[in-house]
């Protein structure tokens, strides 16, 4: 099996990254595996879609930073690949990541388009990840799951809501991640409401999420592919995030720390709540963030912390997510396109 994987920038990528521990563990079970940045695609004139990329030339490694010390270097093997030849892409870029380089924010999804046009499979599906790049593709899944939420550049709207809301919210960008311009507003800080909420607003829409007490402290990332929890020898891919001292974002970009986690019945009723729209918009992996009964986001494009789920578990998650790879490629030799991309996705 041959599989491409895309990030932002291949110079950039670190050793303990989900997308470096997809990539080795494909070498070790006998698979090709290349990464290429969004910026390394190449359509030919004679219509083939290629990229510059990037693989390593063995395929034990003492570790992850071994790994990707090899994959960065002069060493490593870097070719023009022909992406049409590919069996799978994983589109495991973050568009949010792109505030300097607009262009690429969409270039992953459509030239994972042209791919998926070609035959190849493209994961997760790249005509439903178009609708997913800002979180307004949040909004789409069941009232019951969310926070109350208002979207919203106006400051008269944000600051009712906060006032119907108690004075407690949860404001950041529309597109962004890694925990970047959240702002938790409590009673005591009405003062700054306004420098908060001008903060978000000037690179463009606002989210104002109700405030979930149990969110202040920490979160449970919960990865689930084909529309199902992801599990392994009866151990559900989960861990607990929780955030530094005085700093309401529990995400691992910002410096929380992850703790084992039990799957409660009510994590799963969320899984079962998104797993309708997830299976039908072929999201082979997500990651859900969920807050006692809630879920605060859906990441689709990078969903990270596989490596911590699988410390707390003792279990090898991304052996499971490359044998589901490895069941896609035989459905489509069998099938061929007569199975659509969104389908295959998630079967």
């Amino acid at each position: 099996m041959r599989i491409g994987l895309v990030v932002n920038d291949v110079m950039t990528e670190q050793a303990t990254y989900t997308t470096t521990r997809l990539a080795m563990t494909a070498l070790r079970l006998g698979h090709e595996a290349w990464e290429m940045g969004v910026g390394d695609f190449i359509y030919a004139p004679d219509g083939s879609i290629n990229a510059i990329a990037r693989t390593v030339t063995g395929r034990n490694f003492e570790g992850l930073t071994e790994f990707m010390a090899e994959l960065q270097s002069e060493n490593c093997r870097r070719e023009r690949l022909r992406v049409d030849d590919l069996d799978v892409l994983m589109l495991r870029y973050d568009p949010a990541e792109e505030r300097e380089r607009p262009w690429a924010q969409t270039s992953g999804i459509l030239f994972g388009e042209l791919a998926a046009s070609r035959g190849v499979i493209v994961l997760n599906d790249p005509r439903t990840m178009a609708s997913a790049i800002n979180k307004t593709y949040f909004q789409q899944f069941p009232e019951l799951v969310r926070p109350q939420t208002l979207i919203s550049r106006n400051v008269d709207e944000i600051k009712e809501f906060i006032t119907q809301q108690q004075d407690k919210v949860v404001i950041k960008p529309l597109q962004g991640s890694g925990g970047a311009g959240v702002f938790l507003i409590r009673e005591d800080e009405a003062a700054n409401v306004n420098q908060m909420i001008e903060a978000v607003i000037r690179d463009g829409y606002c989210i104002v999420q109700e405030y979930l007490p149990g969110a202040v402290n920490e979160d449970v990332r919960l990865f689930v592919m084909n529309g199902r929890p992801l599990s392994e020898d009866g151990k559900i891919a989960a861990f607990r995030r929780v955030s530094k001292k005085g700093d309401m974002r529990s995400n691992m970009h910002t410096g929380g720390e992850s703790e084992a986690v039990e799957v409660t019945d009510q994590m799963l009723n969320i899984v079962e709540a998104v797993r309708p729209k997830l299976v039908r918009d072929g999201m082979f992996f997500a990651g859900l963030d969920i807050v006692d009964d809630k879920l605060m986001e859906i990441n689709v494009f990078t969903p990270g912390g596989l490596g911590s789920a699988a410390k707390h578990a003792g279990v090898d998650f991304t052996a499971t997510v490359i044998r589901a790879l490895e069941q896609k490629v035989r459905c489509r030799a069998l099938y061929g396109r007569r199975i659509d991309n969104r389908e295959i996705a998630t079967l």
